[in-house]
């Protein structure tokens, strides 16, 4: 029986017409800059998207001129290493909520998957839905048509 990974970092690279996703780590949440390293190429580059106790997720990409765009699904959770670094790292703001507040608060930037199809509107209907971060991931996969390819490099 296969076993779905509760932290874990993935490369999402174009193929052809399709994607290729390959599983960079397991328990990602102290590994920001070897993930970094990982998004190799030009503007638009592959996606690094890490699913971190699933409660949150982070993704990175390539942006114009060399510089990483990075976006955080939930910025009210500073409180996790991985969550905390990339906020600093990538200057984005962190969101004040009260200790019993269960809303997502989607922080960052929220264009990131829209060279690849799926606009900055539909990408906020899917962080502010009632779903874990890997159901989001997911359901973002399943929007950009690389579904399949995710879930073979997630199983354990």
């Amino acid at each position: 029986m296969t076993e779905q990974l509760a932290s874990w970092a993935v490369l999402v690279t174009r193929a052809g017409t399709g994607w290729e996703v390959r599983r960079l780590a397991d328990h990602a949440d102290t590994e920001l800059p070897v993930l970094e390293r990982s998004l190799t190429g030009d503007w638009p580059g592959p996606f690094v998207v890490v699913v971190d106790t699933r409660l949150y997720f982070v993704a990175l990409t390539h942006g114009p001129g060399g510089m990483v765009r990075a976006m955080i699904s939930d910025g009210g959770l500073p409180e996790f290493l991985l969550a905390a670094e990339v906020m600093e790292r990538y200057g984005i703001e962190g969101v004040e909520v009260d200790a019993d507040d269960e809303e997502e608060h989607p922080a960052g930037d929220l264009d990131l998957f829209a060279d690849a199809g799926l606009p900055r509107a539909d990408l906020e209907q899917i962080l502010t839905a009632d779903l874990w971060a890997d159901e989001m991931v997911a359901e973002i996969a399943q929007r950009l048509g690389f579904a399949a390819e995710l879930a073979a490099a997630v199983r354990a």
